[in-house]
């Protein structure tokens, strides 16, 4: 008897157990979010392989197993893809089931088509589109999102008219270098923002703009009126009858000279066309100086020969596009285009690249010249044709790719090091030497089968200092909380760069998760869950992995003065390479 009573109570604890675990199970996740995105998924193409990514459930309560998403209660709250060179044209109404989401930004892509509907989403809060190619009208549905906090369209190809956004709670907006038209709707929300939230579209007139919008004239009385004509009416019809023959042969004339000129004009820069193929515009009415070169020694090209360069995006980011540029001498460099930074003086530009253009290092990218005038600001420099470090960890994994093994990622991290460290001694005065280090601004070259790093993007936080939030301190804590940056501030990017080289996962819009989740089991039996499968299945190196994932959690400490210096992290990476190796900083 007491047999079958524990028998029995097995069956109902197991039982029991099985309806407990098939309700987590179905409340891990919405079906229809996760259904909602693989059309998304399967029409993209990106520097991530989001189709080998996209698997699964996407959430797990809080937890995230999807790239770029974020989830709070198993529900989809956050989408976010940037500069990753994501390419295609968004599914027609793909969002519509993901009624939860409270951000979406695809910023500083290569997206076409049509912009997103976004009906149904009660909860969004921030958009941003900016910096892609979208085209058509801004969908009217935008204007029926009530918790609407931030819309940022800028730098696309949208047309049509700006619709009559009267959200209390809108606080950023940004139409800027589009090709929009007509009076900006007078609503006392879109009074609030500024010239730079408007300008660049030749069509929009009215407030703040400083272009008047065209009053219709008032109609003609007198056309419904009837009149007699007069006689001195009827006498200029009958001499305008006489000389309409030779008005014609007159045009006809003019004409014929005109075509002429035109085909003398045509065939005299044939060869001028490839201009447009760079991307950057050659109608610079500011334009009054040309390229100034670094090195005077060094073989020059004019600012014409560059805009006739075949160009090549390689990638956009949150400071503008970068271009890979091939001179009909076959000379290939790398222009970077930026648009953020027309609010500068001359002086102000000139004075900055005048000192980060000089500086010479194996491990900072060398800057060739640079341009600037009103509207227009180039930095040109060399070109690394292995890519980013970013492209590196995250493209596919398919035939072709370059694998990583844990001796690469040390040696590149090294140069990173050394770079950092050389920018920190050289630009001791500034608050924050680089300001915008992160996977996407690290040159890979390589050598054989060994890899040198350079450093790209640095030295602009001075030029963009009220636009922080764009460069990758923005999102230090310190920075988050409202106080200034220092040099440890690009310790902390440093940090997050390497956990992202141990972990080969994307840091999200708070850098905190990543390192949280490394913190939280670093120290555990599941301590070696956090590395990339590549090097795990290396069979040395483990302990020296998790040394370094000590190491990056030091740098990412919330206080800055705990995290270590530049010159300290390169003798500990030293040390976790091979202790015998000397170490030369500076």
């Amino acid at each position: 008897m007491r047999r079958v009573t524990k028998v029995y109570h097995v069956l109902v604890v197991l039982t029991m157990f099985v309806f407990v675990k098939s309700d987590v199970l179905t409340r891990e996740f919405y079906e229809d979010e996760r259904d909602a995105l693989i059309p998304f998924r399967d029409s993209m193409k990106s520097g991530l392989n989001l189709h080998g990514n996209w698997t699964g459930p996407p959430c797990r309560n809080n937890l995230s197993r999807w790239v770029g998403i974020a989830c709070t209660n198993s529900h989809i709250t956050r989408l976010t893809l940037e500069s990753i060179n994501l390419t295609g044209t968004l599914p027609a109404g793909f969002l519509q089931n993901v009624t939860f989401l409270s951000k979406l930004s695809f910023q500083n892509n290569l997206l076409t088509g049509n912009l997103p509907s976004l009906t149904n989403l009660m909860y969004l809060e921030s958009v941003f589109l900016s910096g892609n190619g979208f085209s058509g009208p801004i969908p009217l549905d935008y204007i029926n999102l009530p918790k609407l906090t931030a819309l940022e369209l800028q730098d696309n190809e949208i047309t049509g008219t700006i619709p009559s956004f009267d959200q209390n709670s809108l606080t950023t907006f940004n139409v800027s270098y589009n090709q929009l038209s007509g009076p900006i709707p007078d609503t006392k929300v879109l009074e609030r923002f500024s010239v730079g939230s408007y300008d660049h579209n030749s069509g929009l007139c009215g407030r703040p703009l400083d272009i008047q919008c065209p009053v219709s004239p008032p109609p003609d009385p007198s056309k419904h009126k009837k009149k007699a004509l007069k006689v001195g009416i009827v006498v200029l019809i009958a001499v305008a009858t006489a000389i309409i023959p030779f008005s014609v042969i007159l045009l006809l004339f003019c004409c014929h000279k005109k075509n002429q000129v035109k085909e003398a004009k045509k065939e005299e820069h044939s060869n001028e066309g490839i201009e447009k193929k760079a991307g950057w515009s050659t109608e610079d009415p500011g334009r009054t100086v040309d390229l100034e070169f670094f090195d005077k020694q060094k073989p020059v090209f004019d600012l014409d020969e560059l805009l006739r360069a075949s160009a090549e995006v390689l990638g956009k980011g949150s400071l503008g596009t970068t271009y890979k540029a091939t001179m009909e001498s076959g000379a290939i460099v790398a222009v970077k285009r930026f648009k953020e930074m027309n609010s500068l003086s001359k002086k102000e530009f000139v004075q900055q690249m005048q000192l980060i253009g000089n500086l010479k290092h194996p491990n900072i990218v060398e800057m060739t010249s640079f341009y600037y005038s009103k509207d227009e600001k180039l930095v040109i420099h060399e070109f690394i044709q292995d890519g980013s470090l970013f492209e590196l960890l995250h493209e596919s994994r398919g035939i072709g790719r370059i694998p990583l093994n844990w001796t690469t990622r040390v040696e590149m991290m090294k140069d990173v090091a050394k770079g950092l460290i050389f920018l920190h001694e050289s630009l001791s005065s500034q608050k924050v030497p680089h300001g915008n280090l992160k996977s996407t601004n690290i040159l890979i070259n390589f050598s054989g089968e060994t890899a040198h790093a350079k450093l790209t993007d640095f030295g602009y936080f001075p030029l963009l200092a009220s636009q922080k939030s764009k460069l990758a301190i923005g999102k230090c804590p310190e920075i988050m909380d409202g106080k200034k940056p220092t040099h440890k501030s690009d310790v902390y990017c440093f940090g997050v760069l390497l956990l992202e080289v141990i972990t080969r996962k994307v840091p999200g819009d708070n850098h905190e998760d990543l390192s949280d989740w490394v913190r939280g089991v670093v120290n555990t039996d599941w301590s070696m869950d956090i590395f990339d499968l590549e090097i795990l299945a290396e069979k040395e190196g483990h302990e020296e992995m998790l040394k370094m994932a000590k190491l990056a959690l030091e740098c990412t400490d919330i206080v800055p003065e705990r995290r270590p210096k530049m010159t300290q992290i390169l003798i500990r990476l030293e040390e976790i390479y091979d202790p015998k190796i000397s170490i030369e900083v500076g």
